[in-house]
């Protein structure tokens, strides 16, 4: 990028519009995942339900006032996307490997936020999407390709990884360097909930890989899933209950996390 194109690029990102709904973006995810946990909790319970956030996302589109929750949820979850878009290519480190590590953390965070958005939209515009069908669907269509069952078990991989990557990122806390987080009680409170919040859904997303590599492995597509179908997984596992609501409850860590995350993040 061009030094006139990057320091373009580096106002358009720091302008108060941006950074604003950006930090928007951080409280958008947090009432997604609280809403998410709350129907994890429900399924480790007995309930019934989409336990994923496209069932969060239904459950606020039902509400009063639901439509219009979308769209802000949606636009502010998009413009967080812009946002770390931007960011990974306006970074600066102090090595090659290093700026590009966190070019594509910063990427790999606008598509989650980008995806997300895009959810937000489809259940605002009428559609019901399922996280489930559609991880089958997509799976069906990836082990009809040449080499399909080697991609998709590659994909399930690289998704289990990036569940490992949670869990090892709240062990060591390093989402304490993007944020300034107060000192006190108030900060032990918050680096507690992004710890539980981290590992809970990192957990998630690890068995979401599992699955895609059961499903790689056995050429079967019908063993893949998404988020419900992991905690549908889990809850069959000794003590699988209590295991889904330990997780759910991380979920709603994680989304508290994401508010305070809003306040206090560097951007």
């Amino acid at each position: 990028m061009s030094n006139a194109a990057e320091s373009a690029a580096r106002e358009v990102q720091s302008s108060p519009v941006m950074t604003g709904l950006a930090r928007g973006g951080y409280a958008a995810s947090g009432a997604v995942h609280v809403l998410t946990g709350i129907l994890v909790l429900s399924l480790a319970f007995g309930g019934s339900g989409t336990a994923d956030q496209g069932g969060a996302l239904r459950a606020i589109a039902g509400a009063p006032l639901g439509l219009a929750a979308l769209w802000v949820i949606a636009v502010m979850l998009g413009a967080l996307a812009l946002y770390q878009l931007i960011q990974g290519f306006v970074v600066r480190a102090e090595s090659t490997a290093k700026r590009w590590g966190q070019r594509i953390s910063a990427w790999g965070q606008a598509v989650v936020y980008g995806a997300l958005a895009s959810v937000a939209v489809s259940v605002a515009l009428g559609a019901r999407p399922d996280g489930d069908d559609r991880a089958e669907g997509a799976s069906r269509d990836v082990l009809a390709l040449p080499g399909g069952s080697i991609l998709l078990w590659v994909v399930g991989a690289g998704i289990a990884i990036g569940g490992i990557v949670f869990v090892v990122m709240g062990i060591m806390r390093s989402f304490e360097k993007k944020m300034s987080i107060p000192s006190g009680r108030l900060g032990t409170f918050v680096k507690t909930l992004g710890v539980f919040g981290y590992i809970a859904k990192g957990v998630a997303l690890a068995i979401v890989g599992v699955l895609l590599i059961v499903a790689a492995t056995t050429s079967d597509a019908a063993q893949a899933g998404g988020l419900d179908a992991a905690f549908g997984a889990l809850r069959e596992v000794f003590l699988g209950p209590l295991l889904v609501a330990i997780v759910g409850v991380g979920f709603i860590a994680y989304g508290v996390f994401q508010f305070f995350r809003a306040r206090y993040a560097r951007l």
